[in-house]
């Protein structure tokens, strides 16, 4: 049973209140504001039926008080008038009051009012319950597409086993720390922080164009296979603009397109494939620098072997302002023993 608040401070009006609706719904009345936040604690009302008029404090003072709070912005307010001019109705509707019924009014007008009023509030509810399924629904199909085509690569790639997942987690890691030190939080602020670090999946897209020749070559490859290693970074660009053009997804598969296109960037503007500069290098692309150098450094390959944990952090710190964004490098340098953590998993 759903749960009405009155208030209203003429105690006529707080009994037909309840006799119009106490039959289905349990209903409270209070003479002031002041009593009814008292019962707020304890008690999360469905509606709220609030009198404009009231000494000590208004109807307005009163729905301020619950739009400014979070545990209660959200519940639907009616105002209960016997004004009924036009500059009440606006600053009431502008502070939130979803309706306004006249005094005096009929038992049957307030009873049919609250159950259309809450009866909206149960369609908007299953509407939200429902979109935020089809929305969680969209990420998983998001991650299982972006795993399984960097799984193809992946596969492809023998020399670099989970790179993908354990550079992933790399991301998670520098995102969530930057949300903690306030770094690039104009940025970052806007982001699906798991969404972006999913879309990170897929920063080595393009490597599918790449001859298997060379990207299983166990030594060190010569100039002409580096130039042609060198464009799986707008390659993967154009895989995903290619996807974009056909499914028309934006967010997710733009962030995926920063990651790809720009991981190979530097700094110092000598990477590729634009030889980009400083802030000019999307945010993705400096934040994946970072986690996918750190993994070449402590992961075997047949023409080297593993960097220590200690050594990697070393080279990223001396290479700050050259191959990485400074600010980024000191914020690893905050986190770096988390990197460790998923290396040893």
């Amino acid at each position: 049973m759903k749960t009405i608040f009155a208030v209203d401070d003429n105690h006529v009006n707080l009994i037909k209140a309840e006799k119009a609706l106490s039959d289905i719904y349990t209903v409270y009345t209070f003479s002031s504001a002041s009593l009814m936040y008292e019962l707020l604690d304890k008690i999360m009302p469905d509606l709220i039926l609030l009198d404009v008029l009231m000494p000590e404090i208004d109807g307005f003072e009163a729905l301020q008080y619950l739009k400014a709070d979070k545990k209660y912005s959200s519940i639907p307010v009616i105002f209960l008038t016997s004004k009924n001019d036009a500059e009440t109705e606006v600053r009431g509707f502008e502070m939130g009051v979803v309706d306004f019924i006249t005094k005096p009014f009929s038992e049957a007008v307030l009873y049919n009012r609250i159950k259309t009023h809450l009866n909206v509030e149960d369609i908007i509810h299953e509407r939200n319950l429902m979109l935020r399924y089809r929305t969680d629904k969209l990420l998983r199909l998001q991650n299982s597409m972006a795993s399984v085509l960097a799984n193809m690569v992946e596969n492809r790639d023998k020399l670099t086993g989970h790179h993908i997942e354990r550079t992933t987690k790399y991301i998670k890691i520098l995102l969530y720390t930057m949300l903690e030190n306030g770094v690039y939080t104009d940025e970052i602020c806007e982001w699906n922080l798991e969404l972006v670090a999913s879309s990170a999946r897929l920063h080595d897209i393009g490597k599918i164009v790449i001859s298997d020749i060379i990207l299983n070559k166990p030594g060190k490859l010569t100039s002409d296979e580096y130039e042609q290693m060198k464009i799986h970074a707008s390659e993967g660009e154009n895989i995903i603009d290619s996807i974009i053009a056909d499914s028309g997804d934006g967010y997710f598969l733009q962030c995926a397109k920063f990651f790809a296109g720009s991981h190979h960037e530097r700094w110092d503007g000598t990477g590729y494939p634009r030889a980009l500069k400083g802030t000019d290098i999307p945010l993705q692309g400096r934040i994946m620098a970072i986690a996918d150098v750190y993994d070449a450094l402590v992961s075997v390959r047949p023409y080297k072997e593993a960097f220590s944990h200690e050594a990697a952090v070393k080279i990223i710190s001396e290479s700050s302002g050259t191959h990485f964004d400074p600010t980024l490098v000191n914020l690893f340098l905050k986190c770096e023993k988390e990197f460790v953590e998923v290396v040893t998993e």
